[in-house]
Parts: structure tokens; sequence; C-alpha cells
């Protein structure tokens, strides 16, 4: 499977007024609370007082005078920033105060992400496409260290149609996203993001990046899908280069063409719950991985698998369907970094270029070549969104019963809900509104 590099971050910076600086300014980012859960065959499931923060790219960079930090084309304004120690000290990190603005809400464990959100003067609606992190109480990314376990979360892509990807994946981000005397704002304002598509950004791990370095880590794919088509894939990364197309996992590629979707085995009409299990050689966390298997929870039964015999991705597969993975390590590689800790990031997204086709056409899924146009979503589904909730992670067998697709037992867990405070923004840090859905800050990828 090929892989096709997606960018449209650029052109998104130059409309946004973002930049490339380091340190925060007074406004402090709110963090929307998110409670997650961690769990264990001897003790069940405990909550954790998680939150989420937006990617970097979707804070205003500006200077003490409410300026941007960048030029019209979207380049760093290399008067400003002539090098980090310059920058940090003549710009300044906006936090954000208004998620919902973004595309974003919590309330106790669950996050609902929009794709486009509402001018309240104009009623256009404009591309958010937001992109989030979870994150501790010590300011730092919460690191899941995966190998040998399992994670689990339930999800509703009812209203995400052809061409939109609602995705939960991992990536071998720095716990601290870079933090330095030139970025003290570090994690806490979402910066410091890599993946396997090696991407090549104004900023890297938090710093300016001028000599356009791409910045690569390994990734984990948990779920990347809508209500037709969906898909996991590891995306291991060795010598400075990583797996980009990677050997992904789709039933609908493997000729289960009825399994999933509305009215399907996973019926995509209504919510459902994933369950992602890393098996080692040995059973434990510190053993070898080896395969990675998928089961999907839907009205409180575990669904039969699309493959008889259970769906599951061995490394021999891997090797198979994607001979480039054996290059960069395979499964192996992968479990070496889901046993280090990796970031959990949700993100939404449409692409104006491939129309999502890698995802949901042709071989990957039912949709036409043209469904996925952004400019036919936003006519016809302008409040496309996608819920994340009951985020579990830890033993494997601990996160759901088999019987209710619940965990056993949760220990101190709360709801909590999560209030958007709002404060006054300077105007040239208002995302433009626009109807042509260009995406805003997403780095992505497409494969095709």
């Amino acid at each position: 499977m090929a892989s096709r590099f997606t960018t449209v971050l650029a052109a998104a910076l130059a409309a946004c007024q973002f930049a490339a600086a380091q340190n925060p300014d007074d406004t402090k980012d709110t963090h929307p609370k998110l409670t997650t859960y961690q769990c264990t065959t001897a003790g069940g499931c405990v909550s954790k007082d998680t939150s989420v923060v937006i990617d970097w790219n979707y804070h205003w960079f500006h200077t003490a005078d409410w300026n941007s930090c960048l030029t019209s084309s979207g380049a760093i304004n290399s008067t400003l920033c002539p090098d980090q120690a310059t920058c940090a000290k003549n710009c300044f990190v906006q936090g954000n105060s208004n998620y919902t603005a973004s595309g974003v809400t919590t309330a106790g464990d669950t996050l609902t992400m929009y794709q486009y959100t509402r001018n309240a003067e104009t009623g256009a609606y404009g591309n958010a496409s937001p992109r989030l992190y979870l994150i501790n109480t010590e300011g730092n990314y919460e690191m899941l260290q995966l190998n040998g376990r399992e994670l689990t979360f339930t999800v509703d892509l009812s209203r995400l149609p052809c061409g939109e990807n609602g995705a939960l994946y991992l990536g071998e981000m720095d716990k601290t996203g870079g933090r330095t005397e030139y970025n003290k704002g570090g994690a806490e304002y979402g910066s410091g993001y890599c993946d396997a598509q090696c991407p090549v950004q104004n900023w890297k791990n938090g710093t300016i990046n001028p000599s356009g370095s791409p910045y690569c880590c390994n990734e984990m794919d948990i779920l990347e899908a809508n209500s037709r088509a969906a898909g996991f894939t590891p995306h291991p990364c060795s010598n400075g280069d990583c797996n980009r197309g990677g050997c992904g996992y789709n039933p609908y590629s493997q000729g289960y063409k009825n399994y999933y979707g509305p009215g399907g085995t996973v019926d995509t009409t209504k919510p459902f719950t994933v369950v992602t299990q890393f098996n080692t050689n040995d059973g434990t966390p510190s053993g070898t991985l080896t395969s990675i298997t998928r089961k999907f929870l839907q009205n409180g039964v575990v669904l039969p698998p699309a493959v008889s015999g259970g769906d599951i991705l061995t490394t021999e597969k891997c090797n198979a369907w994607d001979p480039a993975a054996e290059t960069f390590g395979s499964l192996t590689t992968m479990g070496k970094a889901l046993a280090r800790g990796m970031v959990l990031t949700f993100a939404i997204w449409n692409d104006a270029t491939g129309y999502m086709n890698w995802l949901d056409s042709g071989n990957n899924g039912p949709c036409s070549a043209t469904e996925g146009n952004p400019e036919l979503i936003i006519k016809e589904n302008p409040t496309t969104h996608v819920v994340f909730s009951n985020i579990r992670w830890g033993d494997i067998g601990s996160t759901f019963n088999a019987g209710s697709g619940q965990p056993s037992s949760s220990k101190g867990a709360t709801t909590r809900s999560t209030t958007l405070a709002t404060t006054k923004t300077a105007t040239t840090s208002k995302v433009t509104t626009t109807t042509s859905a260009a995406g805003p800050t997403q780095t992505h990828w497409g494969r095709e």
C-alpha cells in the first residue's frame, strides 16, 4: 500500500496567524478535563485525573504588542526569530481559553470533536479539525505503556460520512513536549508532535526548525474510521525513517465487505466498543510484540470477529502485506515503542486532495472516489463529529467484561463536567471562517 503525505498546514497557518515561538503569555490553556481509567486484573479500574490539550499549531503566537510572529505567507518572521533565544524573547504563545470554538467539548469521560464550527455572527461553518493529546496533572503528556497490555474505548462514528476520519492513535512524542528554556509551555501547549509520516513544520519539538528537518517517530494507529470503513495500522520507525504505509488491518480490504458499517456486524449507526490487545511472546510487558488482536463489543456483548479464529495481525501477516515493514523491524520495533510509552492522540480530519480514498474507497471501503470531497461534506454534513468515551488501558482482560462490555469494577471513578472559560483574545488570532473546508492545521497523511 503506497503512502502519500498530505500537508495542509502551511496555508492554514498563514490564514490563522500562527507562529513558531515558545514561551507562554498570561492566557492559560484551559485543558478540558477528560476522565480516563487505568486497570489491572487484581485491582480493577481506577480513574485518572487527565485532560486534553490542543495541538501547538492551533495556538496563536504573537509579539508583546499583539502582532503575529508569522509573515503573510506563513513563514516564520526571521527578524523576530533569527534564532531560538531571540524568538523566545520576542514571541509568546497564547493559551486556548475556548475549546468549544475549536470544535472540542468534554463531559466526564466523554470527548466530542467536531470537524466544523459555526460562526455565531455569520452562521457560516468553518473548518476546526482539532487534534488533541492526553495530558496529566504534572503538565506532561500521559505516557501509555501498552506492550503486553490492552486499550479499550467506546466510539460513536454515526455522524462521520465518507471522507471523514475520526482517529485515535499513539505517537512516541517527548512526554514534556520538548520543554526547554526556549519552550517553557511544552506539553501544556500541545508542542512536540511527530508521527511516522515524518512531518516537516516550522517548528520541531516546540522550537523553530530553520533547517526544515523532518520529525519522525513511531506511530500506532489504533483506529482510523468513519461510519463506512475502519482500520488499525502499526508504523514502526528506525534509522531516521518510518514505515509510512504500514500493514493496515481493514475488514473490508480483507474481503469482509458487510462486517463493518451501517447495519453490519459492527453496526456503525450506534456506539460500539473497540479493544486492542498487544500480545507478546511471553505474555509480559517486557516481552517481544508478536501480534495485535482487535475485538469489537456492542449492545453488551463481544461481536464475532470478521475472520474465523479472530481478527489478529501477526508479524508474519504484517511483513507479507507490507514488505517494507520488516525493514523497520515490524511489530518488534512497534512493541519496543509501546513499552517505552506513547502519547494518546485524538483527531478528526478530512482530505481536500485525496478525499480519504485510502481509508474508505476502492479496495478499502464502499465509498465512491468523490464522496469524501470536503466541499460536499461541509455542505451536506456541517455538524459531522465523533465521540470517544470510557477510555481504559491496562492488563489484558482487565478493561472490559466479555459479557457486558464494561470492566468488572471501577475504583474511584468520577464524572466531571468541563466548564470552558472565555477570555478576550486579540482579533488577529481569530480563524478566518470559510466554507471551502481547507483544513486548518492538520499535518496528516493519506494512503492510496
